[in-house]
């Protein structure tokens, strides 16, 4: 009976044990320290590795220190004869700081001077230290007595220690002006990345409290800020323009479904109408919705590129024939036209020469010249679409990448667009490491040139 109320009482202590355990390691997780009481602690804790060392070089100090007295006092002493056979009288001693002094039968070996500080330590009622050194009247030895250093060892040791520990103490209750000092600003930025929103990203962090890392830290995120407005900015003028532009053409679409449920089933020719005009438009919103997915695949850097390297006059050669066919109104020549080798996707290349030539097509007037050109540097094939339109003022010539623009000359016309097909162009360019430029008149024509890299085995 009493070893199984042995074994229950184990038990019971086992339980207990592990559930106090349990319940210290939870407080111990769920304990967080203020970061100014932390750094106050670190630096507490610096401060008192540091004492030790100090001790030990302000003890080395004050032993140096004595050095000259004792070696002054060798040496007066030294200078003469002990009164009593062998041994040094007090009158002799006086005011020397050694407590006696006598003469050696014989010197000492190097040995036994080695070990002459380390014997001997009682050899006086007061704690002292035997020295050593020839004399006139033979090898003689002196015991200095060092507890007059000792007591100012021990008043220095005491000194310091009171000194470090009040100043950890220092450190510990004026935590609260670290907090102000270092982490009120912490405190700013956090309560400021809490609180941004999509209504508020107008707001920035105050920087004038804050000093240096604090103050590049508020920069950075700044910064940040900045950038995440642009693109926020941006995306809600993408969506607004693409809605904008979606809305016409369904406007349309659905006004001439209205006329052929009214008359379309009657009258031929109004249906006729009806079917080419809601044919045209929904091509126009295909073409929509193709650039905007081409946008979007870029904006979110999955654009792919089928690379490999070709002829541009190919390409140029093949818009000019397609040009030829789409537009009896203009004249369209290829000059000048020279050979050379790219490194590209050819059909994205196609696609770039064929919004440009869209583009020139829209804005001359029938009757009006286009020339491509093909034509080559040292390190880069240039190919341009030059047309005798009405040209792009100066004050336009800035915007014409940007997305959904359209400059007056083109509003005023009526021109069929979205404003999209420059933004897609540039983005084709710069896949490809070339540089997109333009240069127009206005009444005299525009000039768009694209300088693509030249293939390694064509320079």
């Amino acid at each position: 009976m009493n070893k199984l109320q042995q074994e229950n009482r184990e038990a019971w202590l086992n339980r207990l044990s592990a559930w106090v355990h349990s319940q210290l390691a939870k407080a111990m997780s769920n304990l967080r320290l203020s970061l100014t009481l932390r750094i106050a602690l670190h630096y507490a804790g610096q401060l008192l590795k540091t004492t030790l060392p100090v001790l030990l070089v302000l003890m080395f100090a004050l032993c140096a220190a004595e050095m000259p007295a004792a070696v002054n006092a060798m040496e007066t002493l030294g200078n003469t004869r002990p009164m009593n056979a062998q041994n040094y009288a007090q009158d002799q001693l006086t005011g020397l700081p050694l407590e006696k002094a006598w003469l050696l039968d014989e010197p000492l070996k190097d040995r036994e001077k080695v070990g002459l500080l380390f014997s001997q330590w009682n050899a006086c009622e007061q704690p002292c230290i035997l020295l050593y050194r020839e004399t006139v009247a033979g090898s003689m030895q002196a015991a200095y007595g060092v507890q007059p250093l000792m007591d100012r060892m021990q008043i220095v040791f005491w000194t310091v220690l009171c000194l470090d520990l009040y100043r950890v103490l220092f450190f510990l209750r004026r935590r609260n002006g670290l907090n102000r000092v270092v982490v009120q600003p912490i405190n700013d930025m956090t309560a400021m990345a809490a609180a941004v929103s999509a209504n508020n990203l107008s707001d920035r962090i105050n920087v004038e409290g804050a000093k240096s890392e604090l103050k590049d830290l508020a920069i950075v995120i700044n910064g940040m800020l900045d950038r995440i407005e642009v693109s926020y900015n941006s995306q809600k003028q993408f969506v607004s323009d693409a809605s904008h532009e979606l809305r016409t053409p369904i406007a349309v679409i659905q006004g001439y479904v209205g006329m052929l449920q009214r008359w379309g089933k009657t009258d031929k020719e109004v249906l006729d109408e009806g079917i080419s005009a809601i044919e045209q438009e929904a091509a126009s919103m295909k073409e929509l919705v193709e650039r905007l997915l081409f946008l979007a695949r870029h904006d979110k850097k999955t654009l792919m590129l089928e690379m490999e390297s070709f002829d541009p006059l190919e390409v140029m050669s093949e818009v000019h024939r397609e040009a030829r066919m789409l537009s009896a109104d203009h004249r369209f020549e290829l000059s000048p036209a020279q050979n050379s080798r790219i490194s590209g996707d050819k059909d994205m290349i196609k696609q770039l020469m064929r919004i440009l030539l869209d583009n020139a097509i829209k804005y001359t007037p029938a009757g009006g010249s286009i020339t491509l050109g093909v034509k080559k540097d040292r390190r880069h094939c240039i190919l341009s679409v030059t047309d005798t339109g009405a040209g792009i003022s100066a004050e336009e010539l800035p915007k014409v990448f940007d997305r959904f623009y359209r400059c007056d000359e083109a509003r005023k016309s009526q021109t069929s667009g979205h404003g999209l097909g420059l933004s897609i162009a540039r983005i084709i360019v710069s896949a490809h490491s070339g540089k997109l430029k333009v240069r127009s008149k206005v009444g005299a024509g525009t000039t768009f040139s694209v300088l693509l890299p030249l293939d390694d085995e064509a320079i």
